[in-house]
C-alpha cells in the first residue's frame, strides 16, 4: 500500500512521539504490537505513514531533517526509537502569529523557544508548500492558546484541498462555521484537542460516567495536572487557558449524570515543574453520595508519559482520515472525533464513540451530512448528547 502522507505543525514532543511511532512498529507483528489501539485500519499500520513536510519556528528544528528534529531541545519525551535515520525532508520555517507566548523568553533556552531568524512564509508559500509535498492531511500539533496561528493553519489546509486533525483546544471542528467550510470542500476534520490513551480526561471521565451508572450522585470534583513539557510552561499564561479548560471541563460535563455547578469542577493545568520533563502527573479528586445519601470521596493519582500517549491516538487519527478520503467522505467525522477528542461537534459517552468508531472503520456508519442541530448559537459549546 503507498504511504499516508501527513504534514505537521510543531515539530514537539507530540510529533517526536508520533515520528518514532512509525519507524518503531515498522518491524513488529500485530501479535507483539503494544500500545495500539488499532494494529491496522484499512489495511494501513502505523509504519504507513510518513511525514511529507513539516513547519516550526525553533532556530534548533528549521532546516534540520525531521529525523534529528524531533530530539532538539526543547523535546524532552521519552526516546524509545532514537536511531533513525535521515528522511530527506527538512522541516521548514512557519507562521509564528501567538503561537509563542511572551513571557517563554525568560526562560532558560533549554526548556523554552528560540526563534528562529528565518523569513515567516505568506499563507501561499505554505499552501503551495502543502500542494507540493503531497501531503494529504495537516496535523496541528501548535502550543496551547494559539489561536490566530491554528486558524492560519486551518485556512491553508482549505486552500491547499487537504484534510485536518485539529489536535489542541482551539475550537475549529467544533465551531459550525468552520465546520461547514470543511463540509463545503468534502475535506475530512477531526477536533478537537486530542484525548490521550490513558490520560486525565479520559480517566476522569471513565469515573465520572462510572458514578452515573452506579447511581452515585457526583457533588463535585478536580483534576490538577503537573508538567515539566513546553506545553506546561506555555500555560503558565492562563490568558491562553481559556478553551483549554473549555475543553476538558465540558469533557467532564458530558458523561455527568447532571451537570455541576461551575463552582463545584475545577479542571485544568495546575503548574510548571521542570524536572518532571515530559511526564505528566494528574490528582483526581470526585465527592459525592450514594445508598442513603452517605458521602463518599475518591482520589485518584496517574503519572504518564504525555506525548506517547497522545501519539497513539494521533497514528489512530490520522488512518481514519485516509479511510474518509477513500470514501469521498468530508466534513467532520463525527465518530472520531468523539472517540478521540476532548472537545468533539457532538459528545458521546465513550463506550458508544467507541462503538460508533469501530462501525465507521467498517464503513457501516455513515456520518451525518449535515451539522448536528446542537449548537446554541455559533461558536458556543455543543450540549452534550445522551442517545
Amino acid at each position: 500500500m503507498r504511504k499516508i502522507k501527513i504534514a505537521i505543525i510543531g515539530m514537539g514532543n507530540c510529533a517526536s512521539s508520533l515520528l518514532q511511532g512509525f519507524y518503531y512498529y515498522a518491524d513488529k507483528k500485530s501479535e507483539d504490537a503494544i500500545g495500539l489501539m488499532h494494529w491496522s485500519i484499512g489495511g494501513y499500520k502505523p509504519s504507513d505513514i510518513e511525514v511529507a513536510v513539516a513547519f516550526d519556528i525553533d532556530k534548533r528544528k528549521v532546516g534540520k531533517d525531521i529525523a534529528e528534529a524531533i530530539f532538539a531541545e526543547p523535546n524532552c519525551t521519552a526516546m524509545f526509537c532514537p536511531d533513525i535515520l535521515k528522511t530527506g525532508t527538512n522541516v521548514q520555517m512557519g507562521k509564528i502569529l501567538d503561537g509563542v507566548s511572551g513571557h517563554m523568553k525568560d526562560y532558560d533556552p533549554k526548556h523554552t523557544f528560540i526563534l528562529a531568524d528565518d523569513p515567516e512564509p505568506t499563507q501561499e508559500e505554505v499552501v503551495q508548500a502543502l500542494r507540493s509535498s503531497g501531503a494529504e492531511v495537516l496535523l496541528n500539533y501548535l502550543p496551547v492558546g494559539s489561536e490566530q496561528a491554528t486558524q492560519f493553519y486551518a485556512e491553508c489546509a482549505l486552500e491547499a484541498g487537504i484534510a485536518f486533525i485539529n489536535n489542541i483546544p482551539v475550537f475549529i471542528a467544533s465551531n459550525p462555521a468552520w465546520a461547514r467550510r470543511f463540509k463545503e470542500k468534502n475535506l475530512p476534520l477531526i477536533g478537537d484537542d486530542i484525548k490521550a490513551q490513558v490520560g486525565a480526561t479520559i480517566t476522569h471521565r471513565a469515573l465520572t460516567d462510572l458514578f452515573r451508572k452506579r447511581g452515585v450522585k457526583l457533588e463535585r470534583t478536580y483534576q490538577l495536572n503537573t508538567g515539566g513539557n513546553t506545553d506546561f510552561l506555555n500555560m503558565l499564561n492562563r490568558h491562553r487557558l481559556a478553551s483549554k479548560k473549555e475543553s476538558k471541563t465540558e469533557a467532564i460535563q458530558a458523561v455527568a449524570a447532571e451537570r455541576l455547578d461551575p463552582n463545584n469542577i475545577h479542571v485544568g493545568p495546575s503548574d510548571y515543574v521542570p524536572w518532571q520533563k515530559d511526564n505528566k502527573l494528574c490528582f483526581i479528586r470526585m465527592e459525592g453520595k450514594l445508598f442513603g445519601d452517605v458521602p463518599m470521596n475518591l482520589e485518584l493519582r496517574l503519572s504518564v508519559e504525555d506525548s506517547p500517549n497522545s501519539a497513539g491516538v494521533a497514528v489512530d487519527a490520522i488512518r481514519f482520515v485516509k479511510l474518509a478520503l477513500e470514501r469521498g467522505q468530508g466534513g467532520v467525522l463525527h465518530a472520531p472525533s468523539a472517540y478521540l477528542c476532548k472537545h468533539p461537534p457532538r459528545q458521546y459517552s465513550d463506550d458508544e464513540a467507541y462503538r460508533m468508531t469501530e462501525a465507521f472503520i467498517e464503513n457501516k456508519l455513515v456520518d451525518s451530512p449535515a451539522l448536528p442541530n446542537i449548537y446554541q448559537e455559533e461558536g458556543k459549546s455543543p450540549v452534550a448528547s445522551r442517545r
